[in-house]
């Protein structure tokens, strides 16, 4: 089984005292999200465990974890975000300075291949422009040149779960900018030759334009190819039947909640409301089975389950 931690939320930067305390119990209780009276019980125990992908804009906190976790047989890698926006779009995550050398010190610790490098989802906007785009893709990649070998893109999806909150960003000076394949088309042709630049190979994260024919494939950032390649192991090819169309992704079990990361990120499709992530950070005990609240497993759950329901895209 494959742990995703988290599409959800930013376990490694929120909520990593919770997950060690799970790795040591080996196993925690996940609800629902479509039904949150159903509870499942997930085995963290490293011999049901095929690898973790942690997914984080701060791994920070989970990085003196990270020994215990080798000691404990564990296969691990990182999906790391690295942005460098105005506030008005990311207004509580670490400066992108920051970021650069605690994603220096993981790769350090665990070797490139196993941080990749988002930059994702990329906001077109008359602040955030293409050219913006290009320049901070340059020098975030410029700074990470040798610390990964992976860099994942994709443009901004608005959906309606957060079309509302977007527009409230024009009061604060930021539009939206349309966009289609022709207008993104030369800002892609860049981000392609600053990744070969410094020598990453470059993939789009559930992206709805084709940009195949700028360089770009489509990725899956749980990957079973990238995963045989650093583990020597074999997990499963078959793609998540709870991930989009566009989404590559092979199944796995996502151990997170939603509405629970309280880093406000305006375009974040996991967090559909402020106010309820900082009332349910409220209610989080590390000690408990449940990220949020004490959840225990309900006699007809099924133990370990794969079926992984998501109410959002894995951008």
């Amino acid at each position: 089984m494959i742990i995703s931690a988290s599409r959800r939320t930013d376990v490694p930067a929120c909520y990593a005292e919770w997950f060690m305390n799970r790795i040591r119990a080996g196993f925690c209780t996940v609800p629902n999200p479509f039904e949150k009276r159903q509870v499942s019980r997930v085995s963290l125990k490293p011999t049901d465990v095929e690898v973790i992908i942690f997914w984080t804009r701060n791994p920070k906190p989970l990085l003196r974890h990270l020994h215990e976790l080798d000691e404990r047989g564990y296969r691990y890698y990182f999906q790391f975000t690295v942005l460098a926006n105005p506030r008005t779009l990311d207004p509580k995550t670490p400066p992108v300075e920051q970021s650069i050398r605690t994603f220096h010190e993981l790769s350090d610790l665990i070797g490139p291949d196993k941080v990749v490098w988002r930059y994702d989802p990329i906001v077109l906007s008359d602040q955030t422009n293409p050219h913006f785009h290009s320049e901070k893709f340059a020098a975030i990649a410029s700074a990470l040149k040798s610390y990964t070998r992976h860099t994942v893109i994709s443009i901004v999806d608005v959906y309606e779960s957060i079309a509302a909150r977007l527009r409230t960003l024009e009061k604060a000076g930021l539009r939206l900018m349309p966009h289609d394949i022709d207008s993104v088309a030369p800002m892609i042709r860049e981000l392609v030759q600053i990744a070969a630049i410094n020598a990453m190979q470059i993939a789009s994260c559930a992206e709805e334009l084709d940009l195949r024919p700028y360089g770009v494939r489509p990725g899956k950032c749980i990957d079973d190819s990238l995963i045989a390649s650093i583990f020597k192991i074999a997990v499963t090819h078959r793609k998540d039947p709870h991930q989009r169309k566009t989404c590559g992704c092979v199944i796995s079990k996502d151990i997170g909640m939603y509405d629970t990361c309280p880093f406000n990120c305006a375009y974040c499709y996991a967090t559909r409301s402020f106010a309820a992530a900082e009332r349910n950070r409220a209610l989080h005990d590390p000690k408990s089975p449940s990220l949020i609240g004490w959840l225990e497993s309900q006699p007809t759950s099924k133990s370990d389950s794969t079926n992984n329901p998501d109410l959002f895209p894995s951008k």
